[in-house]
């Protein structure tokens, strides 16, 4: 079943959201939700989604960054984000921990469809979680992964790439696609002006 994906202007993407326990992360309503978002986040396609851009106030993310989306992205472009395949997997109740300098890259939403901007962020992450099925786990990720794990968790947080993006380079997807892509992001900063006085 594909889900709704709401839109940012939705007040639940601006909520903090609620914990589960182990108890309700194994029960069948919870377990059909993450299927169900699973189907959605495949669908759309997107590498995560959150409970809240379901419209559902709760602590859990479903992550998943497989190979076949990146065969589109030239070999440099992949190396230059950290970019690999990450299998299918759970995020419930997380707290994160932050290391590395901040990196910025181009990051699209499904809650902001259609845009894509500029946003720094840590390039290693570690996460205390819970999985799918209420046990705890820890997760080290960094590049691209680590990425995709703090936009989720931000969603848990009521936090949009937005409030983090470096607004000058605030875009459509589509001109992304077509002037922005294929170039070093310091070159995409510098003809932007990103970080510069306004």
């Amino acid at each position: 079943m594909r889900l709704k994906i709401v839109q940012a202007g939705d007040s639940v993407l601006r909520q903090g959201a609620l914990p589960l326990s182990p108890e309700q992360i194994r029960s069948d309503e919870i377990q059909q939700l993450i299927e169900w978002m699973r189907e959605t986040m495949r669908d759309a396609p997107g590498v995560g989604l959150a409970a809240p851009q379901v419209g559902l106030s709760l602590q859990l993310a479903v992550i998943e960054d497989p190979g076949d989306l990146q065969k589109a992205i030239a070999p440099e472009r992949l190396a230059e984000r950290g970019r690999r395949p990450v299998p299918f997997h759970v995020v419930v109740n997380p707290s994160l921990a932050l290391d590395g300098e901040p990196v910025e890259f181009f990051e699209g939403c499904l809650s902001v469809a259609g845009f894509s901007a500029l946003v720094p962020r840590a390039l290693r992450a570690r996460v205390e979680c819970l999985n799918e099925a209420g046990d705890p786990v820890t997760i080290y990720a960094e590049g691209w992964y680590a990425r995709i794990l703090q936009h989720e968790i931000d969603h848990l947080r009521g936090t949009l790439y937005l409030d983090r993006m470096h607004s000058r380079s605030f875009m459509t997807v589509d001109h992304l696609t077509r002037h922005w892509n294929d170039l070093p992001i310091a070159e995409v900063k510098q003809r932007l002006a990103v970080g510069l006085p306004t």
